[in-house]
């Protein structure tokens, strides 16, 4: 483990570039300037009743995922302050997935930090007392990064290209929000599975035999979420993701949980009733699970099948009537 005062050595085109150091080509004190667009475009015209830190929504583009992580965030980083809550939710985030990665008491570790946009996370894990390495593919960001003297050494590059760091440097890894965007393919010819691979195989090449690698992302749909653990599975990881928060449409969250040595037990999420047996993680297997053939063994609408309904319904955040002993008795024709 590297101390305070040296840093790992990498392969690799990429620099480690501390935040001290000015005149890097990359990482200059000179603050962003919007180069992708336009005055008069689209994506940033005024209108009326938008703000002066506001961004007018591009036609078409329905959500942040079709546009490059790059072009968003400094866009994002021009127009928008970040706010107390912003960060308040970044830290939660970085904190739950400090305490996923089960680090040993008291000991200070090495830890490389995925997508570490302004570095609000790293300032987080700098404050728990531990060191680390910021990775992100945009400019704008770090530069920002730098401006904030964070204490972490900071890398410009894609993570879809790989890690660059000899194997075992690193005592554990986290991601906030970031994993997520190697699933869009932003050019014809980019395989959004091969960029998985290439960024699992090397995460698990860098890290220490034994150590756990906790990624917080937000899965579009569940073909994404299978095509990431599909990957995870194929470079080496064994693990599971853990769901915070299931039942709620604001607080859910979810963290992949990889182990880059023998397998051990998945943490339990959080939910708002800790009391109440409920499903908060997610096992990877390749069975599948029969729920309709067990569904086909109830007969339609006898107090089995209304009761398994309603409790679907419960659980779906619907409203639903309480159980009582009429509840699926069949009637008399008349009254």
């Amino acid at each position: 483990m590297a101390s305070r005062g040296q840093r790992p050595e990498h392969s690799g085109p990429p620099e480690l570039v501390s935040p001290g150091v000015s005149g890097h080509p990359f990482m200059t004190r000179e603050k962003p300037r919007n180069t992708f667009a336009s005055e008069g475009s689209r994506s940033t015209a005024r209108r009326p009743g938008v703000g002066k830190r506001q961004v007018a929504p591009v036609a078409g583009v329905a959500r942040e995922t079709r546009i490059h992580p790059e072009l968003l965030y400094h866009v994002h980083l021009c127009f928008c302050l970040p706010s107390s809550r912003m960060v308040d939710i970044q830290n939660r985030m970085a904190g739950r997935a400090l305490e996923l990665l089960y680090l040993p008491q008291n000991k200070p570790c090495y830890l490389l930090d995925i997508g570490c946009g302004t570095g609000l996370s790293g300032g987080y894990l700098s404050a728990e007392g531990h060191y680390w390495v910021g990775l992100d593919i945009s400019p704008a960001m770090l530069d920002e990064a730098v401006d904030r003297e964070v204490e972490g050494d900071l890398l410009l590059g894609d993570m879809g290209q790989g890690i660059p760091f000899k194997p075992g440097t690193f005592d554990g890894c986290i991601s906030i929000s970031a994993v997520q965007w190697l699933c869009n393919a932003n050019k014809k010819s980019e395989s959004p599975a091969k960029r998985l691979y290439c960024f699992f195989a090397s995460l698990f090449s860098v890290l220490v035999r034994g150590s756990r690698a906790v990624l917080q992302l937000y899965p579009e749909n569940s073909e994404q979420l299978e095509l990431i653990t599909t990957q995870a599975i194929r470079a080496g990881f064994s693990g599971g993701m853990v769901v915070d928060y299931p039942n709620s449409a604001k607080a859910k969250k979810f963290y992949l949980c990889l182990f880059s040595g023998p397998s051990t037990f998945i943490p339990e999420g959080l939910s708002e009733k800790q009391g109440e047996d409920e499903p908060t993680e997610s096992m990877f297997t390749n069975e599948r699970v029969p729920f309709r053939l067990l569904r086909r063994a109830m007969v339609r609408k006898s107090r089995a099948w209304v009761l398994e309904k309603k409790e679907r319904y419960r659980r779906q955040g619907r409203e639903v009537r309480p159980d009582t002993r009429y509840t699926g008795r069949k009637r008399k024709p008349r009254f």
